[in-house]
């Protein structure tokens, strides 16, 4: 069986939490709680309240999402 494809957005950080988690919020006031991926991790990339990001999200649970790209 194929893989489900993953469903990529942009959203806007509004809050930083603890343990590299966020919350960012989609276009539409929708709001989703998002980690960061491991190469952003790995090259260190910071991430503050009002970053711009692309995130991936899982058609089986949109209400958590990972975050892949830092857009500004």
């Amino acid at each position: 069986m194929p893989k489900e494809e993953q469903i990529v957005t942009e959203g806007t950080v509004t809050q930083v939490l603890p343990g590299t988690m966020f919350r960012v919020e989609l276009p539409g006031s929708r709001n989703v709680l998002a980690h960061i991926s491991g190469k952003m991790r790995k090259r260190f990339i910071r991430l503050t309240t009002g970053d711009r990001v692309k995130l991936q999200m899982s058609p089986y649970d949109i209400d958590k999402a990972r975050i892949v790209y830092r857009l500004g």
